[in-house]
């Protein structure tokens, strides 16, 4: 007997036991009851390990087991201890909550992967509930803290940005509303960098078409970042290049109004002059088109 419902039993019977000619037991018999044999023990290890996963101590007393680990500082371990809250009592009143705890330990414990799914899981099965925004800043957390530089591929600045923006959107009076704001204008940031890097790499090598695009992305899509101006500037240089005078007196003109005391827009106002110009805007130019869609606070440089 392995357990206590699960029992093996094998009987030998010598008269009856079929015999090839010499008299030796039949080999197809006995490895059908060998086979027979494993699968009865492999279905009792299952059901084994399927009982050991659940654990009955009260919801209450792992939740305070947990939240005793995470205050230790054993981040991992109160993860697990949640998880397990989870999974052993899952309609109680303990399990919503530990299901997101559980991704702010693997958070803490710098376990990006595992705190994404788990607060995912979160936001899948729980919407809108009072942790929802708590799980959309741990999967936006996790994200930004992954950031690479200017120079490297920012798809985990993306998803940052996308849970912040969820936020702002969705929970605009959530406690986490005010920093989603700082990081949103942190990750914006980043990705015009990216965007201007590129950009410069294009001008630098003749490229103007691929320049533009990017100079563009940044004025249409991250006017609020401090390379605005540069990205304008540099429009007006690429423009002129290409001969396309009207769309770089314009992006100068944006510049000027916007940014009067901006060393980008003195440059480009001599670069200007030096073919006999001057910074005129054209409303129908796609430029003032995207500036005035999100009017812009003007610095200086």
């Amino acid at each position: 007997m392995l357990s206590g419902s699960c029992k093996v039993t094998r009987e030998r019977n010598e008269s009856t036991e079929p015999r090839m000619r010499n008299g030796t037991p039949s080999r197809l018999l006995t490895g059908l009851m060998m086979a027979c044999a494993t699968a009865v023990l492999a279905g009792c290890a299952s059901s084994i390990d399927s009982t050991a996963a659940i654990n009955s101590d009260p919801p209450d007393k792992m939740y305070g087991q947990a939240d005793a680990m995470m205050s230790a500082g054993k981040f991992e371990a109160a993860a697990a201890k949640f998880e397990e809250l989870d999974r052993s009592h899952p309609y109680s009143p303990e399990a919503r909550r530990a299901m997101v705890l559980a991704a702010y330990a693997y958070y803490k414990a710098g376990k990006f992967p595992e705190a994404i799914a788990s607060a995912e899981r979160y936001t899948v099965m729980h919407p809108g509930t009072k942790d929802a925004p708590f799980a959309h800043h741990i999967i936006g957390s996790a994200y930004f803290d992954d950031m690479k530089g200017a120079n490297r591929d920012q798809g985990a600045t993306r998803k940052a940005l996308d849970q912040f923006k969820i936020i702002k959107t969705r929970y605009p009076d959530s406690t986490y509303a005010e920093q989603a704001d700082n990081r949103i204008r942190i990750c914006e940031d980043t990705l015009a960098a990216q965007e201007m890097e590129v950009g410069r790499y294009y001008l630098k090598r003749k490229n103007y078409v691929g320049a533009i695009n990017r100079f563009k992305t940044v004025v249409s899509d991250y006017q609020t970042t401090n390379h605005v101006e540069e990205a304008l500037a540099r429009l007006t240089e690429s423009y002129m290049a290409l001969g396309v005078k009207e769309e770089a007196q314009t992006a100068a003109a944006v510049l000027g109004y916007n940014f009067p005391q901006s060393k980008w827009y003195k440059d480009s106002y001599a670069l200007l002059q030096s073919d006999g110009l001057a910074p005129r805007e054209d409303s129908g130019s796609w430029i003032s088109k995207a500036w005035k869609a999100l009017p812009v606070v003007g610095s200086s440089g």
